[in-house]
């Protein structure tokens, strides 16, 4: 390693990492992020029984209440196994969360000052619990959903939901809210990095509103105005909340840099 990057690494604010270096260091934070949700998915593969039975439970209760036939529904021989296999990766992702989430900050971090890497734990402290308060509100906007849209099954119709595309709906809108909660982190992080000023964070929240529901349409896998809502919502007052952290770091930057000086 050269001189050059060794300093970067020792957190000289001066000091670039190359180019190659960056790469390499991408390369080696995606290979641990995966090798530690192929573990999360070993654990998922024993989980996907009773988080299938909760998933399934809106709707038998959407069948009770219509008191009408709404059936999960296994279309072809290996599409059990199939899917088990696909719940146990987004299951993989979320027990593996806090191990991924360091790896994207050990990317980040080599660009800090040596006492800025202390905020590691500050940045874990956040971005974990607000990942499973997303994967949280996910599952409780989930039956809230099923309910709405089984709802607009007709008197003496049976509504037969595709196992793939019922799992697929409810894993990726639990995942998505997951994944949104997160941003706002990432938000602070980037602003902590130096990368970008938390007035321009401001200046953009027009920007940032339109594509948060840009956004928001197109991770909830329902047409209905409704589940949009839901995660657009606490996604706008957690950017918000970001930009406020971020603007408060651009007022501390310069004193700080001062007493580098």
């Amino acid at each position: 390693m050269t001189q050059r990057s060794s300093s970067a690494r020792r957190g000289n604010p001066d000091a670039r990492m190359p180019l190659a270096e960056h790469l390499r260091e991408f390369r080696k934070r995606v290979v641990l992020a995966a090798a530690g949700i192929a573990v999360g998915m070993v654990a998922g593969w024993y989980l996907y029984t009773p988080v299938f039975e909760a998933l399934q439970q809106p709707v038998l209760e959407a069948a009770e209440r219509a008191d009408a036939l709404v059936t999960v529904n296994f279309s072809g021989i290996a599409t059990a196994l199939d899917m088990q296999l696909k719940m146990s990766l987004v299951l993989g992702i979320v027990v593996s969360a806090p191990w991924w989430l360091y790896q994207l900050w050990a990317f980040v971090a080599p660009g800090l000052h040596q006492r800025e890497k202390r905020y590691t734990f500050a940045f874990l402290g956040a971005a974990v619990p607000l990942f499973f308060g997303g994967v949280a509100f996910g599952w409780w906007v989930f039956p809230r959903a099923i309910a709405i849209l089984t709802g607009f099954t007709p008197e003496g119709a049976a509504n037969f939901l595709d196992a793939q595309l019922f799992m697929t709906f409810a894993m990726r809108l639990i995942l998505a809210f997951g994944l949104a909660f997160v941003f706002p982190v990432v938000m602070v992080a980037l602003t902590w990095t130096g990368l970008v000023r938390g007035r321009t964070w401001m200046r953009g929240w027009r920007w940032a509103i339109f594509l948060i529901f840009l956004a928001a349409a197109i991770l909830t896998p329902t047409p209905d105005a409704i589940t949009m809502l839901f995660m657009a919502g606490p996604m706008v007052l957690l950017y918000f909340s970001a930009v406020g952290v971020c603007l408060l770091r651009d007022r501390r930057r310069p004193r700080e840099v001062e007493t580098f000086v």
